[in-house]
């Protein structure tokens, strides 16, 4: 009597992890089964730098995100202790979204063209502020920029003392970037978003992500493209983190932001290796 062949080996990655893998991929990172023009998944949290993975309360970055509570200290996705509804948000219609344990699923805010957009007024450091609240403009999404446009841009910002409008800048580059490009991008906007936090007070965010930026754009030290600064970046980055670790206070966003470009370079120069000027951005 033949014997049956043993089954083949269990993917040993669990169906946790795949699904936190998808969430991390590039939108158009061949693997997704999203459909085109689909909300990516973890639709609330860009995976371009984790601004809204880190929790406001205890400044962890959360592993399941779309949870409703953070795993490390139980606060709700605004910082709220969990099962209290943040002030002014509104409630869901008796019984819509809620879990085994009585607790609403949060509310989902979506822009005019249908896309995942948190309506939530927020302050100058992207802080979410009560429902009704005045707010600090957010950037619009999705402008196409070269590249040049995007650095002088995020600079402005980040002058200004506007770290968390600069990253959306620098996100928009991210998404626009070729793919050669796209750790590049992903790694400013992560920078951008380390000092959101760094400046919000949360040290513990802050140190997380500039070390996730830093290594993100590590690899292009040798050839930085558009005239981007990556040593000093780098150093920027390192010399921040251990402040952070020493201290732990608020800095202040405006003094403490970093220089994207060398001194002096041109605004107009050309990427490392590529002769044919600035890469026009998405759809120029």
């Amino acid at each position: 009597m033949r014997q049956r062949a043993p089954p083949a080996p269990r993917d040993p990655r669990t169906a946790h992890n795949r699904r936190v893998n998808d969430a991390e991929r590039p939108h158009d990172e061949p693997g997704t089964s999203r459909e085109p023009g689909a909300p990516p998944p973890y639709e609330g949290g860009d995976p371009a730098c984790w601004l809204d993975q880190v929790c406001d309360a205890c400044g962890r970055i959360r592993e399941r995100p779309r949870s409703a509570v953070c795993e490390h200290c139980g606060a709700g996705p605004d910082g709220t202790t969990a099962g209290a509804a943040p002030s002014g948000a509104g409630a869901a219609p008796s019984g819509a979204g809620s879990s085994a344990t009585g607790r609403r699923a949060p509310r989902r805010d979506r822009d005019e063209e249908g896309r995942a957009r948190n309506a939530r007024p927020r302050d100058g450091l992207g802080r979410p502020l009560p429902y009704g609240s005045p707010g600090v403009a957010r950037q619009p999404e999705g402008v196409s920029r070269t590249p040049a446009q995007s650095l002088a841009e995020a600079q402005r910002l980040l002058d200004d003392g506007m770290p968390f409008h600069a990253h959306e800048v620098l996100e928009d580059a991210w998404k626009a970037a070729p793919e050669a490009e796209r750790e590049l991008w992903r790694g400013l906007a992560q920078l951008a978003v380390g000092l959101t936090h760094a400046a919000r007070g949360n040290a513990v965010g802050g140190t997380a992500l500039l070390d996730r930026g830093a290594a993100a754009i590590a690899p292009y030290a040798d050839a930085a493209p558009y005239g981007i600064d990556i040593a000093g970046l780098m150093a920027w980055a390192g010399e921040l983190t251990g402040r952070l670790t020493g201290t732990g206070a608020a800095v202040p966003a405006a003094r403490t932001a970093p220089r994207l470009r060398a001194t002096g370079h041109d605004a107009g120069d050309h990427p490392t290796g590529d002769e044919t000027g600035d890469r026009p951005g998405a759809g120029g």
